[in-house]
């Protein structure tokens, strides 16, 4: 029997109706000499430093560097405690005994790195020696599904992807648990993150924040000049910019007495505009971001929706091409497309069919082609997914599209010796850009406007010359789409000129990625969402002022190991030499760390701690904790049903008991009393009840 394991159910559910497989079973489908299991995601991942017999943090444990990594089935909390998950548990059971009655298994897990990985750790959890070959497809129509199984390849041909996706995943243990725990012993208080791609990450979006918030705006004056033409008016800036108002009204006053302005120079041009590649994941998320405020995360967890439904291709593509025997395709979808409300008038309208071959480049297809839509009609769609599909679906038709033609049109100016410039541009053939009526962006500097048929040597009336007021600007707050063009090219971050020229095509994690590291910092509470801005929290400041000269936020070094993971993945680089280096890399942040001082930013309540003597104690929100991680006082500040103060725990931390309460809540009956708390002899809370006196009498109410 051939066991396929997918990585998700449903994608499992679309292979199983094409292999034959129809009786369904515990955890798998069965039928026609095939079992189809499947995984949740990341079924199996790396153990923690307590699985190391390493607890707390400790600088003499650091830096932490397993000479064997273990594997441990997903983790959950209860409590205090991470425990294996159950319902992980009980796949992984079902997996391991499919194996074990199985002739041979084919890898149907998402076809990229983390998919193997995902594969990967599972078998070699289960210690399955069985042989493997490799489904690897670009979307999950039924064709797609059985051209696949015709091309199936042998296991070891991705092993080179594997060791990839294996060292990202232990470089990302080691810089992350390492680094957090340094910095963690630093500060002296609380429980800080950092990682191999976050912190860079956070790092461009603080810098950013800073540079925006401490930039002063310089004024400026700049002339617009009002004319016309066969009662064609139109407007002109001046060439120059001012710094005083004074000068500025001087030389309006000059432009207005001339009363006649000179057309000097008229420049036409044709100007063809080639249609726009297809969307890679990353362009997709920016562009649904800033269409339509669309979070990476969002915009990914739909794009792959539509392709579990067979509506899209393979979503986590770096590539924005497609190949030649994928465009043989293309005009059976664009004539899907002709029923579409958006899209059926440009088709129809569409005089010349030939397409553009502007996206097609064997030699640009990695892993997967870019982004297309499939054979699959798009019916009963939401909301948010028809505005993907569509994005997806007219970025097609616009590809492969007409060149866009227009004439451009620059003038030259004179009224007695003040210059004067304006541009025009008029739209000769629409091509591509009809798909939506694309309009350029205005240009505030220099406003395009319709200009009449203007010839050098005109002379025009001036009809009005006023001073416009403006100032300079600083780059804008990172959104998620102008972010996500950051990690794509790092190069632009970078500050020194040779560095940045050889990080030209260099970017930070992977576009299957940058969503969940985005999602990492607002689950870290590092940054937030302020409309369409990124804007940095004090905790996130505290983070960058705190590591911003450090290696553990330079962009260009994680860059740099995103290229050596892209090179193991080629076969260009041996796994053990990148690791080699993590561990070196490892070594230095984890120095760094533990050697720097760290500003308190937070103005939280600090106590002595009464059990250890030596550490403070930190009042959090929810708890107060103390600093000294090998003492582990700990208080709740929930205390039946009762929210204890910031000054009733600091009372009970400086004294040993608080006064009087009232308001706790008894779990057993449910009604209210009033107590002191205190601690016991290990420090753990306790209730102290007031003494009743003897032979007191109930007072009456007056």
């Amino acid at each position: 029997m051939k066991i396929i394991i997918a990585e998700k159910p449903s994608v499992a559910k679309s292979i199983a109706a094409v292999v034959g497989a129809n009786n369904k079973k515990e955890g798998y489908i069965e039928g026609n000499g095939y079992a189809v299991t499947w995984a949740f995601g990341h079924l199996v991942g790396l153990a923690m430093p307590e699985h190391y017999g390493i607890e707390g943090f400790k600088r003499e444990n650091l830096p932490i560097l397993p000479a064997e990594f273990k594997l441990l089935p997903r983790q959950v909390k209860e409590g205090k405690e991470h425990k294996n998950d159950p319902g992980v548990m009980k796949q992984l059971r079902v997996i391991k005994e499919l194996f074990s009655r199985g002739d041979e298994i084919i890898v149907a897990t998402d076809a990229g790195r983390e998919g193997e990985l995902i594969f990967r750790y599972i078998f070699e959890y289960i210690g399955s020696s069985l042989p493997f070959r490799r489904l690897w497809i670009s979307s999950l129509t039924d064709r797609a599904i059985r051209d696949g199984f015709k091309t199936l390849r042998p296991g070891n041909d991705y092993d080179n992807l594997y060791a990839s996706a294996k060292a990202r995943s232990q470089a990302d243990w080691v810089v992350g648990v390492n680094s957090s725990q340094a910095l963690s012993l630093s500060a002296g208080y609380g429980v800080w993150s950092l990682g191999r791609v976050q912190t860079p990450t956070l790092a461009i979006i603080c810098s950013r924040y800073l540079e925006n918030k401490e930039f002063k705006p310089q004024t400026y004056f700049r002339l617009k000049l009002h004319t016309a033409k066969d009662a064609t008016a139109f407007a002109a800036l001046s060439v120059d910019k001012f710094d005083s108002r004074t000068i500025a009204e001087e030389v309006t006053a000059q432009g207005k007495a001339a009363e006649m302005v000179r057309v000097t120079s008229v420049e036409r041009k044709e100007v063809q505009q080639e249609p726009p590649l297809l969307y890679d994941l990353t362009t997709l998320q920016k562009e649904a971001n800033s269409k339509h405020g669309f979070s990476a995360d969002k915009t990914l967890t739909i794009a792959q929706a539509l392709y579990e439904a067979k509506r899209i291709s393979y979503p986590r593509t770096g590539s924005r091409y497609i190949s030649t025997d994928v465009l043989e395709e293309i005009p059976h979808r664009i004539a899907m497309l002709r029923s579409h409300p958006l899209f059926g008038a440009y088709i129809d309208n569409r005089f010349d069919m030939t397409l553009n071959t502007r996206s097609v480049d064997d030699s640009k297809v990695t892993d997967h082609h870019a982004l297309i839509i499939t054979e699959e009609p798009a019916h009963e769609l939401s909301k948010d997914e028809q505005i993907i599909y569509d994005m997806v679906a007219g970025r097609m038709l616009e590809a492969f599209g007409e060149r866009c033609i227009k004439e451009n049109t620059a003038v030259k100016l004179d009224a007695d010796g003040v210059h004067f410039s304006c541009k025009g541009s008029v739209t000769l053939v629409p091509g591509w850009k009809a798909v939506f009526n694309t309009k350029d962006e205005p240009n505030e500097e220099d406003d395009s406007t319709v200009l009449p048929a203007l010839v050098e040597g005109d002379n025009l009336s001036v009809r009005d010359c006023e001073i416009q007021e403006r100032q300079t600007k600083p780059r804008p707050l990172h959104t998620e789409s102008s972010l996500l063009a950051a990690m794509e090219s790092c190069a632009k971050e970078v500050e020194d000129e040779q560095q940045s020229e050889a990080m030209k095509e260099c970017g930070i994690g992977t576009p299957a990625t940058h969503a969940a590291i985005i999602e990492t910092l607002f689950s870290r509470e590092y940054i937030v969402r302020e409309k369409k801005s990124l804007v940095p929290t004090n905790k996130g400041l505290v983070v960058y002022l705190a590591v911003k000269d450090k290696k553990i936020a330079d962009v260009a070094m994680t860059g740099q190991w995103e290229q050596a993971l892209n090179k193991i993945a080629s076969g260009e680089m041996n796994a053990s030499t990148f690791h080699k280096g993590i561990e070196v890399y490892a070594s230095q942040i984890t120095a760094e760390l533990l050697g720097m001082t760290f500003e308190r930013q937070d103005n939280r309540t600090l106590c002595p701690c009464p059990k250890c003597k030596s550490g403070n104690v930190v009042i959090y929100q929810k708890v107060a904790k103390c600093q000294n991680e090998t003492c582990g006082l700990t208080v709740w500040r929930s205390i039946a049903k009762k929210e204890l103060t910031d000054g009733q725990l600091t009372d009970l931390l400086t004294s040993g008991q608080t006064s009087l309460i009232k308001g706790f809540v008894s779990s057993k009956t449910g009604s209210t009393f009033e107590a002191a708390i205190k601690f016991d002899a290990d420090y753990k809370t306790v209730f102290e009840f007031p003494q009743k006196k003897v032979g007191s009498k109930k007072r009456r109410s007056k």
